[in-house]
């Protein structure tokens, strides 16, 4: 498995749609462990294809350091759709492309997901907490919507400095990146 680099705010890649996956070979197999490292190189616990680069509607989870979901193995989910939701809470976020920026998110508290797993075998499940979280975060970024959207025009205007210097480079990461030094490309 390798780390791959993380695209990092004012990367177009992380504007654009993800298209859905026709079926596992193994290619996505590889990319998908791929991604499950890179997440736990950075210390996150989920992580969308488009953040490394590549359009494919791809997400990874792995919650295992959190005490409730301790004991749950890191997932990949192909092609992820919320079927419905219901609730909402609101709790501090933060994002792999975004390092060091944390603010708090209102989102629905409840979910039902439909996705496949690494064999194409489709699954549908109610996620609360945590999951619920984390799956709508990276299927926004599957959508090209990152958390900082879900913030007021307000609180976006206040970090706007912030997000300047993130798209100036301006800023340091503990894992591989592709910031705006680098070139912009994708896969896929």
């Amino acid at each position: 498995m390798a780390v791959l680099p993380i695209y990092l705010f004012g990367q177009s890649v992380l504007r654009k749609k993800a298209r859905p996956v026709k079926g596992v070979d193994a290619d996505l197999v590889k990319f998908a462990g791929d991604m499950v490292e890179t997440m736990g190189k950075a210390s996150g616990i989920g992580l969308a294809a488009t953040q490394v680069g590549d359009l494919r509607r791809v997400i990874t989870i792995d919650l295992s350091a959190i005490e409730e979901t301790k004991d749950q193995p890191p997932t990949a989910m192909i092609n992820p759709e919320i079927l419905f939701e219901e609730g909402e809470f609101t709790m501090e976020e933060g994002c792999l492309s975004l390092p060091g920026l944390r603010e708090e998110v209102k989102r629905p508290e409840r979910i039902r997901l439909r996705y496949r797993d690494i064999n194409f075998l489709e699954h549908e499940i109610i996620a609360e907490g945590t999951l619920s979280r984390v799956v709508q975060h990276e299927i926004d970024h599957l959508d090209g919507v990152l958390f900082v959207d879900h913030l007021s025009a307000v609180k976006r205007k206040l970090l706007r400095g912030r997000l300047n210097k993130m798209v100036r480079g301006e800023i340091e990461a503990d894992y591989p990146v592709v910031g705006p030094s680098t070139a912009d490309g994708e896969h896929r």
